[in-house]
């Protein structure tokens, strides 16, 4: 079975995820610095798929992959010096 978002809903500081299997998480919106500086209109902005949540205007895709395994935004990665 594949899991994926059903809903989506935003308060101040958190983004709230309803997946497929019934499961409701809690991210906070600290960990993808595109949502925590969208207006809450642009956050509403939103195209939930099979593999996750598209933000077309903020180009912010996540996947729930990824929320499952408690990743945040890996846009800014560190690099570790050789």
């Amino acid at each position: 079975m594949s899991i994926s978002a059903k809903s989506i809903r935003f308060d101040d500081s958190s983004m709230w995820l309803q997946l497929s299997d019934g499961r409701t998480l809690g991210i906070p919106l600290a960990w993808f610095p595109r949502l925590l500086h969208a207006t809450p209109d642009q956050r509403q902005k939103c195209e939930l798929s099979m593999n996750g949540i598209h933000w077309d205007e903020l180009d912010e895709d996540i996947s729930v992959i990824g929320l499952l395994a408690g990743r945040g935004d890996a846009t800014h990665a560190t690099k570790i010096a050789a």
